[in-house]
């Protein structure tokens, strides 16, 4: 798997303003995200390090602290989802919003502009300015519909 040396000297820098130890672990973990072409549970980033980083030696545990950790210097993002509990992203790629199946959890990424240029213009005349926002549907797909 090749790096994204972005996020990877993002997480670096923020490691290091945050007085704490660069760890190999998180880099592996964010390079996983970072590569996914879904939203990922815990253990799919898990399986996917045993799958790619063999010597690493990570456990679950390391990979679930890795992650609160990269969720909270706002490197991935998480959707919380049911029984399946969070799935991650890295926050890498442009804004979008969430289309969620209830029953499979498919997650289907959209952009409208339509949507965006609305709320624009619902903060403006209320006098607000928007600082980041989700919008996550929730519904069925078209296999489980």
């Amino acid at each position: 798997m090749k790096e994204n040396s972005e996020a990877i000297e993002e997480l670096k820098k923020i490691v290091k303003q945050k007085g704490l130890k660069y760890t190999e672990q998180r880099e592996i973990v964010l390079n996983i995200l970072l590569h996914a072409d879904e939203h990922l549970t815990a253990e799919e980033v898990y399986n996917q390090v045993k799958d790619h980083y063999p010597e690493s030696n990570i456990g679950i545990a390391t990979v679930y602290r890795a992650l609160s950790f990269l969720e909270e210097v706002d490197l991935i993002s998480s959707i919380a989802f049911g029984t399946d509990g969070k799935k991650y992203e890295s926050n890498d790629k442009s804004h979008h919003d969430h289309l969620i199946c209830t029953i499979c959890g498919k997650i289907i990424e959209f952009f409208d502009k339509e949507i965006e240029d609305r709320q624009d213009r619902i903060a403006k005349e209320n006098d607000f300015k928007i600082t980041g926002h989700s919008m996550q549907l929730y519904g069925l797909c078209s296999s489980c519909k």
